[in-house]
């Protein structure tokens, strides 16, 4: 299922959040084109070698991308730019603040020359506001939202183990250039689209803002285990391994009293008859709880909690989920090429087309003779921009 076949995505994009929406763009068809500086590109490729000596990041979010390098402060680069947004449906860019008004690519100055262009601005805070022109790495952003803070142990604050900031701005990004594609096509009208990391992430605070509504105590740092419902969180087994499990309901935690830890008569104890007791005596319960894991084997444990059911999980190691059985069953790994050869890389979640769009991560410039030569462009006009560096 490719829907978006047909419709032209041009990105001057770095990093993570506006490579990423557009991306999930290129999943379902669309053609982007990836504006890079040239001799350098996006400085995403140069965060690590981890995949055969290209990044982990770049790979990750750069596949069925075609790559043009243009100096877009020379004012031949800024002109192919113009060019390919003219003929575009969608520009992103992520820029740093102000750049690109500056450059005369600003929301305003891009559609009044086309109205049908939809525009969507990728920024750390979003302007206008006093945060408008600071830098945003994905951990200030985590901190700024509060996120931080609502991560770790009681005795240690901690970040999101991956770049969830970057990761919520692409996915509001790429989320709202879908409904604006929809809305055109009903009015013939494009879109500005203003997505800022900050705000992506406070959208995802949802619950421990409103648990610590109109002053009152924000959730606790509770590690791995959920912060207000018990017994939800890591246990560790009799053969050392750690399994998630949740009680979600009183009537899973009746049952759990009965058929795991085999003493139905604390269901109703008065410290652990609801959710809010469980919750106020989380440090007693947890060591019978624990007592009873360490009984068992994991696998035993996973067994047990399975009939009842309870919820739990195995705690993967990053390296096992290359293995993991589910997303095996499902065939969601297929194989997508990059300037160092083939890698496993995972279909876009709720595509089931057997055979889904995977067109190589493309190297640095790859594709700058061939969407010149598409403009128009002769073989010499080419090599000269090739040869000052403008392309």
């Amino acid at each position: 299922m490719q829907p978006l076949r047909g419709v032209t995505v041009v990105s001057l994009e770095q990093a993570i959040a506006a490579p990423y929406a557009s991306r999930q763009l290129a999943d379902l068809g669309a053609r982007v084109i990836k504006v890079e500086r040239p001799g350098v590109g996006d400085f995403a490729r140069a965060y690590d070698s981890r995949v055969r000596g290209l990044s982990s990041h770049f790979v990750w979010v750069n596949r069925n991308k075609e790559s043009l390098t243009l100096d877009i402060k020379d004012p031949r680069g800024m002109s192919v730019l113009r060019t390919l947004i003219d003929d575009a449906d969608v520009f992103i860019q992520n820029l740093a603040p102000g750049a690109a008004e500056r450059a005369g690519l600003g929301a305003q100055a891009l559609r009044q020359r086309d109205p049908r262009l939809i525009v969507c601005d990728v920024s750390g805070y979003g302007a206008p506001g006093p945060y408008e022109t600071r830098k945003a790495y994905d951990l200030m952003v985590q901190s700024e939202a509060g996120l931080v803070s609502a991560t770790g142990t009681p005795e240690e604050m901690a970040k999101v183990g991956i770049s969830v900031s970057d990761i919520a701005a692409g996915m509001y990004a790429y989320s709202s250039v879908l409904a604006a594609l929809l809305e055109r096509g009903r009015t013939g009208v494009g879109t500005h689209i203003d997505v800022s990391m900050l705000e992506s992430t406070v959208e995802w605070m949802g619950f421990p803002m409103y648990y610590a509504y109109d002053g009152a105590e924000p959730p606790p740092r509770a590690g791995a285990a959920h912060a207000t419902i018990y017994p939800y969180g890591p246990f560790t087994a009799g053969d050392g391994k750690v399994v998630m499990m949740a009680i979600q309901n009183e009537r899973e935690w009746k049952l759990f009293c009965e058929r795991f830890l085999g003493r139905a008569e604390l269901a109703d104890h008065p410290d652990y008859a609801t959710n809010t007791d469980r919750n106020a005596h989380r440090d007693a319960l947890g060591a019978i709880v624990a007592g009873r894991f360490a009984e068992l084997s994991s696998d035993a444990a996973i067994a047990l909690l399975s009939d009842i059911p309870v919820a739990n999980a195995r705690v993967n190691s990053v390296s096992e989920v290359w293995e993991h059985p589910q997303l095996a069953a499902r065939g969601r790994w297929h194989e997508v090429q990059t300037p160092a050869g083939p890698v496993a890389s995972p279909a876009l979640p709720g595509l089931t087309d057997p055979a889904p769009r995977m067109d190589p991560v493309p190297a640095l410039g790859e594709h700058t003779r061939g969407i010149l030569a598409g403009l128009g462009m002769s073989g010499d006009e080419i090599d000269g921009l090739v040869a000052d560096g403008v392309a």
